[in-house]
C-alpha cells in the first residue's frame, strides 16, 4: 500500500474487486432483469428442426487429372470439371436450387405434420400455418407501410404457369415472391468440392414436414439433372420413334396392298401380273428393311438414354429429427447473464477507476 501512495499512477485493483464483490444486490437486480428480458425475447420465437441428407452424384465425364487431379483438390482447385464434357457439375447445383423454378416447383408437395392436424400442399403450409413471433407482427407491419409510402406498388397477381401449373417462376406477385425468399432461407446445398458429395439440409417447424422436403429436394434435383443428362439421348430416341413409327406404317400399308393384289390375282398367270406382283413383293421387302433398320436405331437410342441416365448414391438419408435444432434458449439465456455481468463488472470497474483517478489528483 505505501508503494501506491509513492506512485499516483497505480490503481488499487484490489479496491476495485472488493467493491465490486460489495456490488452483489446490483449484480442480482441486473441478472433477473436479464433473465426475465431474455426468456421474453427467445421463448416466443418458434422452434424450428434440421434434416439433412447427403447423396453422392455420377459425374458426367471421367477425369485424368490422377494424383495431380487429387493434389489440386487438397487446395481447392477441380481439375474434373475441366476435363469433363458436362458443363452442368456438381458446384453449380446450389445455384439451380436456388431459382425460382426449383422453388415454384416445390409448392405442390404434399405435406403432413407430426400431430396429423395439417395435410395440405407446402405452399399453403407456409403462408397459413407457420407460428410467428408475436412482437415481430406490429415490426413488420410498420415496416409494410413505410414501404408503401416510399415506394407504393400496384397489386400484381400470380400468372399462371404452363400445362396447368399453379405458379409462373417468371411473373410471380409479391406475396408469392416472398415466400420464394423464405423457401431459400430454409433450404441450403453445399458440394464437396473435393469428394464432390452434395449435402441438402431444410429447415421448418415441423419435424416430418421438414423431412419430407428434404426428400423431395433430393428427388427434384435428381430428376433436374436427369433430364439435362439425357436431354440429347432423347432428342434422337424421340427421333428414332417417330420415324420407326413411319417405317412401320409404310410396311403395313405395303404389306396389305401386296396382299390385296395376290388374293385378287391368285390364279392368273399372266406375265403382266406376275410382274406387278413382284413389285409389290419387293417394295415389301424394302419397307421390311426399312422399318427394321429405324427399329434397330430406336432400340440402341433407347439405350442410349439409359446409358446417359446418371446414378445417385443416398450416403445419408432424410430423417425425421428428435430435436430442435434453433433457437437455442438455455444457451442464449446464459449468454445474456455472462453478457450483463461483464457489462455490469465493467460498468463498476470503470466507476471504481475514475473515483481513484480522481482522488490521485
Amino acid at each position: 500500500m505505501e508503494e501506491n501512495k509513492n506512485n499516483p499512477e497505480v490503481i488499487d485493483l484490489l479496491e476495485v474487486f472488493k467493491t465490486i464483490w460489495g456490488k452483489k444486490k446490483l449484480f442480482i437486480k441486473v441478472w433477473i432483469v436479464t433473465f426475465i428480458l431474455a426468456c421474453a425475447y427467445i421463448l416466443p420465437i418458434p422452434r424450428t428442426y434440421t434434416s439433412e441428407l447427403s447423396l453422392a452424384p455420377e459425374l458426367g465425364g471421367q477425369s485424368g487429372g490422377g494424383s495431380l487431379g487429387d493434389l489440386a483438390g487438397m487446395f481447392g482447385v477441380n481439375l474434373n470439371n475441366i476435363q469433363t464434357s458436362d458443363a452442368f457439375y456438381p458446384e453449380l447445383y446450389p445455384d439451380l436450387m436456388a431459382t425460382n423454378a426449383f422453388i415454384v416447383d416445390l409448392f405442390d408437395v404434399r405435406v403432413k405434420t407430426l400431430d396429423g392436424e395439417v395435410d395440405t400442399d407446402y405452399y399453403t403450409y407456409l403462408t397459413k400455418y407457420q407460428a410467428k413471433t408475436f412482437y415481430k407482427k406490429p415490426i413488420n407491419w410498420v415496416k409494410k407501410q413505410i414501404r408503401a409510402l416510399i415506394s407504393p406498388k400496384e397489386e400484381r397477381p400470380n400468372a399462371g404457369g404452363t400445362g396447368g401449373a399453379r405458379f409462373n417462376p417468371f411473373m410471380l406477385s409479391e406475396e408469392t415472391d416472398q415466400v420464394v425468399q423464405s423457401v431459400r432461407n430454409l433450404i441450403s446445398c453445399n458440394v464437396d468440392k473435393k469428394t464432390f458429395v452434395i449435402t441438402i439440409s431444410v429447415e421448418d417447424q415441423d419435424p416430418l414436414i421438414c423431412a419430407t422436403m428434404a426428400d423431395s429436394v433430393r428427388v427434384r434435383l435428381q430428376d433436374f439433372i436427369t433430364k439435362y443428362r439425357t436431354s440429347k439421348a432423347r432428342i434422337d430416341m424421340n427421333y428414332y420413334k417417330q420415324l420407326t413409327d413411319s417405317a412401320q406404317v409404310e410396311y403395313q400399308k405395303a404389306l396389305a396392298e401386296y396382299s390385296a393384289y395376290s388374293d385378287a390375282h391368285q390364279n392368273t398367270i399372266l406375265q403382266a401380273y406376275l410382274s406387278e406382283r413382284d413389285e409389290l413383293e419387293n417394295k415389301v421387302g424394302m419397307k421390311l428393311n426399312a422399318y427394321t433398320t429405324m427399329a434397330t436405331q430406336y432400340e440402341a437410342a433407347k439405350a442410349k438414354v439409359q446409358e446417359r441416365t446418371p446414378s445417385f448414391t443416398v450416403m445419408k438419408a432424410a430423417s425425421v429429427p428428435i430435436k430442435a435444432a434453433r433457437p437455442k434458449r438455455m444457451i442464449f439465456v446464459a449468454a445474456m447473464l455472462i453478457l450483463a455481468t461483464l457489462g455490469t463488472i465493467g460498468f463498476i470497474f470503470k466507476n471504481e477507476v475514475m473515483k481513484q483517478m480522481a482522488q490521485l489528483k
